[in-house]
């Protein structure tokens, strides 16, 4: 029952080695345009809101408020796409500022991101909560709180089913949204087509009081920042950048189709918002967004045939927009792990997190992701003018390192690229509007909970480094192992690519009985099935395998008439990028365990080998083992485990313990199993390695 509850909830398991399994799962420009743009897009109901709010009196700089959004929105958007284009790979901002400027630089951007992709949940949650919540009874209003945690909760569930299957169901949602506000926003600018002058007139007066009362100095001060509290606006561009690997192919194409579809959509929407906010001489109302009121000033007196239509349509436009909100923390969903798993590639943060579940899905870091905005939620308490001062720090340090990167970069390689003064000049734009609503957001907003910001992304910088360090350590340490039993000359030059070559006739997936189709085996010198045979789990060719396999044979001298090396090509988030990164993954791991029996047969052994595709070990290993056991009557299946001398809770969250789970797995299958742990002393470097065995 507990297995069909899972599967109920988050699918069936998806075959990793099935050739279209990339395909079937990556977005094409308009799915990516919903799962991504949805951020960027939905910004529109708050951070126009924020920008016109800032005003205040002064609404006749409205005008030239929704011109500055619309060319920001082209600017940072043009950014990106050049972004794209020379880092067709993705990882946005992580990435760039990593290669570009300094690791240490990335890391920082890559923090950023991830507490920005929090509070991108957070606040898309919050804000759509809102919105419904604009129409209803006030009595209502205890609920929204819950409402909000139940939104996180289905979202979360859906992406761990994976990132397609998300996005495909909240494509109605998006499609609502869009028609709701086509036609408010054609009502709006449309309808007062006819009052260009009066309009024109009214600005003119309202900005001549405003220089009048506050000065040119003041008056620029204050569309400064209301441009800056407006910020929120532009958070979703980057999300595209960041996602490219999950586009379908051509991804560069694909991702460069959803950057124009994001920047065309939001920069008309959010322009033309700022805009009809002026025609309609929407205020703000208390308990509304603005958004509701210029709904209400649109649509409230429509009626047909004395049937009032307008309220219907006001509650439509709210609920679109209310759930596309919803729709918009997909963009943290889907964006956040994929952050944080490339962090984990280059160990900055835990290695588990650039893991895959069975369902193909980063689910570590959409569990990681849900957590993070559950508390921030809760701290906040929905208040989404809190959440924008939070949310807009981060963006735009992570824009400004982007961009800073970029600079660089054109001013290097000048040299190299015709178009490279145009590029230069618009990541130069670029960084100088973002530094400038850095800087305002920053200064005006730190005492108000900006600080909050600054102190949880210098944390995760830190608890960043102190984990590359700790990693940096246990590298040393296993290549002191390699120094202390070097491979004999005729393995270091193994597998050649003549053997490479030959031995793919020499592997074949067995053919006889239950083992059929479960693994490939290289059999040219397999043991004798009959006499005792060691079957030693390894991962890459290293010291840490050969030292396992002399602990067991002096365990168990002249036992074993051979060994068989088995592995399993762990298929994670970076190796899931198409069916060639795929075949390379398979590639060496034959190689290393080509090289590992060229070892073997230097002791004097028998070996042969098998190994599986997969996303988890300890699952795959399973398969294997019974088809082994079988086959095997004899067998002893052996394991090498790393153990610290200090056993910590941080050293146990930042390794896992694969072989004690197969152990455990075949125990219960009634295979012997024994775990040669690798005692590792971190304190001092160069340490000596003890081994000793547990059964």
């Amino acid at each position: 029952m507990a297995q069909r509850l899972r599967t109920l909830l988050f699918g069936p398991p998806k075959d990793v080695k099935d050739p279209d399994a990339f395909h079937k799962l990556s977005l094409v420009a308009l799915l990516a345009w919903v799962g991504l743009g949805a951020d960027g897009l939905s910004s529109s109901a708050y951070g126009p809101d924020e920008a016109f709010r800032a005003l205040g009196e002064h609404t006749g700089l409205a005008f030239f408020l929704a011109l500055a959004t619309a060319a920001t929105v082209t600017v940072l958007s043009d950014n990106y796409t050049r972004i794209i284009e020379q880092f067709p790979s993705g990882g946005g901002g992580y990435v760039v500022a990593s290669k570009l400027l300094h690791e240490r630089v990335g890391v920082v951007s890559g923090s950023a991101l991830l507490v920005d992709y929090v509070l991108t949940i957070t606040i898309s949650i919050a804000s759509g909560a809102d919105a419904i919540f604009s129409f209803l009874p006030p009595s209502f209003l205890p609920w929204k709180l819950p409402v909000a945690f139940t939104g996180i909760a289905l979202l979360t569930l859906l992406n761990i089913r994976g990132a397609k299957e998300s996005v495909s169901s909240l494509v109605p949602i998006f499609v609502i949204f869009l028609i709701t506000h086509v036609i408010a926003l054609a009502v709006a600018i449309g309808g007062h087509a006819g009052d260009v002058g009066a309009v024109t007139a009214e600005v003119k007066s309202n900005v001549a009081h405003s220089a009048a009362t506050l000065g040119a100095v003041g008056l620029m001060s204050r569309f400064i920042h209301a441009y800056s509290m407006g910020g929120g606006t532009y958070t979703g561009i980057e999300a595209v950048s960041n996602g490219v690997a999950m586009m379908r192919e051509p991804r560069v194409r694909t991702a460069k189709r959803t950057m124009v579809l994001m920047a065309v959509s939001l920069a008309l929407t959010a322009g033309g918002i700022l805009l009809s906010y002026l025609l309609v001489h929407a205020h703000p109302e208390e308990g509304k967004t603005m958004n509701a009121v210029l709904f209400e000033r649109i649509a409230g007196h429509w009626s047909i045939g004395g049937l009032r239509v307008g309220n219907a349509f006001v509650i439509a436009a709210l609920v679109a927009e209310g759930t596309l909100l919803f729709v918009a923390a997909q963009a943290g969903f889907l964006d956040g792990p994929r952050v944080m798993a490339n962090m984990a590639t280059d160990s900055w943060l835990p290695h588990r997190f650039a893991a895959l579940s069975d369902r193909l899905s980063m689910r570590n870091g959409v569990m990681i992701m849900a957590g993070a905005a559950f508390l921030a939620l809760a701290y906040t308490r929905g208040d989404v003018s809190k959440l924008v001062v939070m949310y807009s720090i981060n963006v735009f340090l992570t824009f400004s390192l982007s961009n800073l990167a970029m600079v660089r970069f054109w001013i290097r390689h000048r040299k190299e690229h015709k178009n490279w003064g145009r590029s230069l000049f618009s990541h130069s734009i670029g960084l100088l509007l973002c530094l400038t609503i850095l800087v305002i957001t920053i200064r005006e907003k730190f005492a108000e909970g900006g600080w909050i910001t600054i102190v949880l992304t210098t944390a995760l910088v830190v608890a960043c480094m102190l984990i590359k360090r700790h990693y940096t350590k246990v590298v040393r340490a296993l290549r002191q192992l390699d120094q202390d039993l070097p491979s004999p000359p005729e393995v270091e030059g193994s597998p050649t690519e003549e053997l490479l070559a030959g031995s793919t006739s020499e592997h074949e997936v067995f053919q006889d009985g239950p083992t059929k189709g479960l693994a490939e085996h290289h059999a040219a010198t397999d043991p004798d099935p009959a006499k005792p045979v060691a079957i030693l789990l390894v991962g890459g060719y290293s010291g840490l395998g050969r030292h396992a396999l002399l602990t067991l044979l002096r365990m168990f001298p002249n036992h074993f008439s051979g060994v068989i090396f088995v592995s399993v090509a762990v298929v994670d988030s970076e190796s899931f990028k198409g069916q060639d990164q795929l075949a390379a993954l398979e590639r060496r791991t034959r190689q290393n365990l080509l090289r590992y029996e060229c070892y073997a047969k230097t002791l004097g052994l028998t070996a042969a080998s098998a190994f599986s595709v997969g996303t988890e070990v300890a699952v795959e290993v399973e398969k294997i083992a019974n088809d082994l056991a079988k086959r095997y009557r004899k067998a002893l299946f052996v394991a090498g485990q790393l153990l610290f001398e200090d056993d910590t809770i941080w050293n146990r969250i930042l390794h896992n313990e694969t072989a004690l789970m197969v152990q455990r797995r075949l125990q219960r299958l009634g295979i012997p199993m024994i775990v040669v742990p690798v005692r590792l002393d971190l304190s001092r470097p160069g340490a000596a390695v003890a081994l000793e065995a547990t059964i």
